[in-house]
């Protein structure tokens, strides 16, 4: 089964205000789409909102003042995917650059000591003997952990940004925009983000002078790899972050990786960051440990970084390759069961690493609510589980009901909108995939099980230049919430072929001219019909050169 597509135009806005003149209507018609005024279409830091609306930032900055005040050692403790690794990098490097002479990092292996801060991770951090914990992208639902370590007599400062419980952990200091209470006004920042904010609000309480727009690289590739919406206040950090990129400012590591992944930094995008560089960084919380992605991102010297970019693009391979392999057995197993409402699968030979990535095959293909589970760790009783949603489903929301129906059930969930993680034992998981899929059979509306595709209608034919693929490239910093842009039009199939027996390569005709195509992973078995309803994106081929565009295809309908 798969889920319904529907190209979609978006109703037309037309721009307001004074936008540069020196952009072409087409990018300045987006912008407006996607709600932008000429402001802040792109905005700048000076735009950034104030780190005084989050909650708690004084206490906070207050334990960080007093820790470097009395030489404390800090200890900031990570998560295993990029906006953790990010996080942890910019916590460790910042804390220093404020003149913290003590501060280490430590983050948990997926597979030893899964999420977050767990009294199991806290026994083994024991050994170095720190004062103040920080916890990045992660602690908010660390209740046990977080007791633990105050038992031992540590202060902990949680820096989080996923959606708390019912009920608060213990810490000293909690700084979390979706936090109860919290004003601040942007709760889509990621965990890098809050961990940036923190920074900017010591530094300030400190009064030093420390040029933190050094950090924003790993600022930008955090936020973009964790797919958090880009609201005005996200784009100006990823905008900062990509311009010292592209200039090639950034740390040595995410220039090593930016090579070993075969892109060019001067011309560097979201798309860029979010295909490229951050599963790079992520595979090795998936399959090894993020210590090396975090090594990665601390590292100032060159010769070191690209030593470590090569592992990561290595281990990377190797998650390229047990991907495949579980999704080709999630896929076998769609044709047995009923997935009307939502998708739950496990496998014993599945690796809880990469569920994840299988959950989000799954939803793209069914556009349905997905879980995927493995095992926590082999012959273990518990399972380890990952989720991802459609709009308009609360996958976090949904996990609360059942455990609110099914006290027990669930031994551990988190997330947000949509994605989400949780653990159960193994004999649960019956019963959690039939509680689960029986909430998705009561909240799910025929709207959301339909993907939408919004197109920004069609490109005039002057407007199907190289001029055009470039502006829409450098012109806006795509991604979650601020879609790139895409455009659909009727065109005639002139011919076609398949590459490596999965895309599919077209050569289409559109008001009597003719343009190169490609869809990737389009190939199902077909030929394309001789005319058809695409959507699709404008690139630059950088293949061919000079002039040439590329239409990349996104949607085919007859």
């Amino acid at each position: 089964m798969s889920g319904l597509r529907r190209i979609v135009r978006r109703p037309p806005v037309a721009p307001a205000g004074d936008w540069p003149a020196h952009w072409p209507p087409v990018l300045c018609r987006v912008h407006a789409a996607r709600g932008s005024d000429a402001a802040s279409a792109m905005p700048r830091l000076a735009q950034l909102l104030p780190y005084h609306g989050l909650k708690n930032i004084d206490a906070a900055v207050a334990l960080l003042q007093e820790a470097i005040a009395c030489d404390a050692h800090i200890l900031v403790v990570g998560d295993f995917d990029c906006d953790g690794a990010t996080a942890t990098a910019v916590g460790v490097r910042g804390l220093r650059m404020l003149g913290a002479q003590r501060v280490s990092h430590a983050v948990p292996n997926r597979i030893v000591h899964g999420y977050g801060l767990t009294p199991g991770l806290v026994a083994e951090l024991a050994a170095l003997k720190p004062d103040l914990l920080v916890t990045v992208d992660h602690g908010i639902a660390c209740h046990a952990g977080i007791a633990d370590a105050k038992a031992r007599g540590w202060q902990v400062l949680v820096t989080d940004h996923h959606l708390p419980g019912p009920t608060l952990p213990p810490a000293d200091a909690i700084v979390n925009p979706n936090q109860p209470g919290c004003s601040f006004e942007s709760k889509a920042l990621a965990g890098v983000g809050v961990m940036f904010y923190l920074l900017l609000a010591l530094r300030a309480r400190l009064g030093v002078q420390a040029d933190l727009k050094t950090l924003l690289d790993l600022v930008a590739v955090g936020t973009v790899a964790d797919m958090v919406p880009l609201d005005a206040n996200n784009r100006a950090l990823v905008a900062a972050g990509l311009g010292r990129l592209r200039a090639g400012q950034g740390s040595a590591g995410l220039r090593a990786l930016i090579e070993v992944a075969g892109r060019n930094a001067a011309s560097l995008s979201t798309t860029d960051i979010g295909f490229a560089i951050g599963p790079r960084i992520n595979a090795a919380g998936r399959l090894e440990d993020m210590g090396i992605g975090i090594e990665a991102l601390l590292t100032d010297d060159a010769g070191q970084a690209q030593q470590i970019a090569a592992t990561l693009n290595a281990i990377n391979e190797e998650r390229r390759a047990v991907q495949t392999d579980m999704q080709d057995v999630a896929e076998a197993r769609l044709d047995g069961i009923d997935v009307a409402h939502a998708a739950c699968l496990f496998d014993e030979d599945w690796h809880p690493g990469v569920v994840g990535l299988v959950a989000s095959k799954l939803k793209e293909r069914l556009h349905r609510p997905a879980i995927a589970f493995a095992p926590a760790e082999p012959d273990s009783p518990m399972l380890r589980g990952s989720a991802r949603s459609v709009p308009g489903f609360h996958i976090r929301d949904a996990l609360a009901l059942v455990d609110a129906r099914h006290p027990g059930l669930i031994a551990r969930f988190g997330g947000h909108a949509m994605a989400a993680g949780m653990s159960l034992p193994r004999t649960a998981f019956d019963a959690f995939r039939d509680a689960f899929i029986g909430v998705a059979a009561e909240q799910l509306t025929d709207e959301q099980r339909t993907e939408r595709l919004s197109s920004d209608g069609a490109l005039a034919v002057e407007e199907l230049t190289l001029a055009t693929a470039l502006a829409l490239r450098d012109g806006g910093h795509w991604g979650q919430g601020y879609p790139e842009p895409l455009f659909d039009d009727v065109f005639e199939v002139l011919q076609w072929r398949v590459l490596k027996d999965r895309h599919l390569k077209l050569e289409l005709g559109l008001h009597g001219r003719r343009y190169n195509a490609i869809q990737f992973n389009g190939w199902e078995g077909e030929p394309p019909a001789t005319r058809q309803h695409l959507a699709y994106r404008i690139t630059p081929d950088d293949w061919r050169g000079g002039e040439a565009i590329q239409l990349v295809v996104v949607h085919r309908q007859v």
